[in-house]
């Protein structure tokens, strides 16, 4: 299967300021397998080094800083020659081994010449805690589930993907394209984008393989709990990820600590929330109050919605039955759009520098969905699970933020057209967001222009 990510790190190799690189993303989520493609691509030679299986390579680590000395004794513990730009080496699940995170840093001052590649499962959640880590010594490398345009390609289906990919004007997509892209989306619903999980739909098109590769990784998630430092941590983590499902099916998605456990309270289940964020588990969006830069500034950090890594894990784990796939857009409109939401935030967060955020006023209730920020340019975006568009918020944002919103953003299953200012993307050209806002905002000013 093809990643975009691969591109991101043949960049890496050719570049003249390259650093060692940290490999960030959820537990599954194909790094171990793409930085093995990548050295099996671009490289003479592999040398793969698994702290978790062999523990005893560190050792190499804390008997010396030496990097001319740690190299000989990889080498010959891997059986094999490592050459200067010739041999990609990556350090695998590195997250308990601060010793190896560390040397990064000698790598990087003292023999810059050697490729170095790491990686690790919960990587997310040591990188959190103040550690001797080598400032300004690595780069970072975040890999997301695989995207519904990787899927496409995965599932022999490139013609649509590179057709999503060559348009350049803002026009209705042709049923041709149009109606078996729609289904597509459907399934990619039902798979998610764990790399696993799509193989193995493409491999045997069975939705029972699907269902039970899905809940493997969700077992394996709930086992990483255990790795909590704190014992006592583990079933508020465990209540916080099985309420996932209830939070998303509220009107108003805004998390709320008694939907965890009656009579919870916020002092007593941040820490665990703080855990699922840092291992990449959820995505924590903050409500803004008004659309500035940086729009941090703006946050209100009492209010916030969560969202799920993967929107596959999330419908399997709500235990919501593939059969709504033959429904029409049922998959889409299940638990209030949960699935449509949390699927256009998965696809929105790569490409944006900035975290997305959501804009909420009471009295009466209005809510955008997410509000992002590209370049300097704040947008507002509503995200409908149909065909059924009515909406006040957005309109009582543009209206109340007139002279900060150049362009509003509304993502559905209608077709693509620009209306009244309104960019309306369907949901299937999610991946295409960035580029295709641009293409919006350039008309929109072309008009002002003229006018």
């Amino acid at each position: 299967m093809e990643r975009l990510a691969m591109e991101r790190l043949v960049t890496w190799k050719n570049s003249p300021y390259r650093k060692p690189l940290i490999v960030k993303g959820v537990r599954q989520v194909g790094k171990t397998w793409l930085l093995k493609e990548f050295g099996r691509r671009y490289y003479d030679n592999i040398a793969y080094f698994n702290f978790d299986e062999n523990p005893e390579y560190r050792e190499f680590f804390i008997s010396t800083k030496d990097v001319r000395r740690i190299i000989p004794n990889l080498a010959m513990a891997g059986g094999q020659e490592i050459i200067p730009d010739k041999t990609l080496l990556i350090f695998d699940e590195i997250q308990d081994c601060p010793e190896v995170l560390n040397s990064l840093k000698y790598f990087c001052e003292n023999a810059p010449e050697y490729h170095v590649a790491s990686a690790g499962s919960l990587l997310g959640i040591t990188l959190a805690k103040p550690t001797s880590f080598p400032v300004g010594k690595a780069e970072f490398l975040t890999i997301y589930p695989m995207t519904f345009q990787e899927f496409l390609e995965a599932d022999g289906s490139a013609n649509l993907s590179a057709y999503l990919k060559q348009i350049e004007e803002i026009s209705p997509i042709p049923d041709a394209f149009f109606n078996p892209l729609a289904e597509k989306l459907k399934m990619y619903f039902i798979t998610g984008g764990m790399p696993e999980v799509v193989s193995r739909w493409v491999e045997t098109k069975s939705v029972g393989q699907v269902q039970s590769t899905l809940m493997n990784i969700i077992t394996a998630y709930e086992r990483d709990f255990m790795k909590h430092p704190e014992t006592k941590e583990y079933p508020k983590l465990a209540r916080i990820w099985n309420s996932m499902p209830s939070q998303l099916a509220r009107e108003n998605k805004k998390f709320l600590y008694n939907v965890v456990k009656e009579g919870a309270r916020a002092r007593e289940y941040e820490d665990a929330l703080e855990w699922l964020v840092n291992a990449a588990l959820v995505y924590k969006i903050f409500r803004i109050t008004s659309p500035g830069l940086p729009m941090s500034g703006y946050e209100d950090l009492s209010a916030f919605k969560i969202y799920l890594a993967d929107v596959g894990v999330l419908r399997r784990l709500a235990k919501l039955d593939p059969v709504a796939f033959r429904e029409g857009n049922r998959l889409f409109t299940e638990f209030k759009g949960a699935l449509t939401e949390n699927f256009v935030l998965q696809s929105l967060v790569p490409q944006f520098d900035a975290s997305p955020h959501y804009w909420s006023r009471l009295n009466p209730s209005y809510e955008v969905d997410f509000v992002i920020q590209r370049e300097n340019d704040i947008i507002p975006i509503e995200v409908k699970s149909d065909t059924n568009i009515k909406s006040r918020s957005l309109k009582k944002y543009a209206d109340t933020f007139a002279d900060q919103t150049k362009l509003r953003v509304r993502f559905s299953m209608n077709n693509l057209r620009m209306d009244d200012g309104v960019l309306n993307i369907p949901l299937f050209m999610v991946d295409q967001a960035d580029r295709l806002m641009g293409m919006a905002l350039q008309m929109e000013t072309a008009v002002s222009d003229h006018f």
